[in-house]
């Protein structure tokens, strides 16, 4: 992401983070965020999703998330889908793997958002952004 942020990236978080607050103001409501890993690979290095067309069906559950459906789980790293519509799908997609928590990488992906961090933001970091990704290892560390 970096190469598409035009100003600085602690300003730019701010931005995102006083959203809230000005919806508040003005009576809206705030964008609702997901995180998508299109490129997670098996242990034999498959990937675990398709791609391409077939990511439309994680749209239709990201509509449906928008819609309030309750299609999900919690987990230590947010609300993931509690299955997708697979219906018409050529191959075979192991959901479980797929909706997996797996803990190894969980807690190396904090080292490195927290490393990131570190060597792009230093003092320009929200607060509140660190607090998130603190709270985040501690997750994942319970798990």
């Amino acid at each position: 992401m970096r190469p598409f942020f035009g100003y600085n990236f602690g300003d730019y978080l701010k931005h995102w983070l006083s959203m809230e607050e000005r919806a508040a103001k003005l009576g809206g409501h705030v964008p609702k965020i997901f995180h998508v890993n299109w490129f997670r690979k098996d242990a034999n290095g498959k990937f675990l999703w398709p791609g391409f067309g077939e990511n439309t069906r994680v749209l239709e559950w990201i509509l449906h998330r928008i819609d309030d459906h309750e299609c999900y789980r919690e987990t230590p790293i947010g609300r993931v889908p509690n299955s997708l519509n697979l219906t018409g799908l050529s191959g075979t997609i192991n959901e479980k793997e797929l909706f997996s928590i797996p803990k190894q990488f969980w807690l190396k992906e904090v080292d490195d958002i927290k490393q990131y961090y570190d060597n792009q933001l230093a003092q320009d970091l929200p607060a509140e952004i660190a607090k998130e990704l603190h709270e985040l290892k501690g997750r994942v560390e319970q798990m």
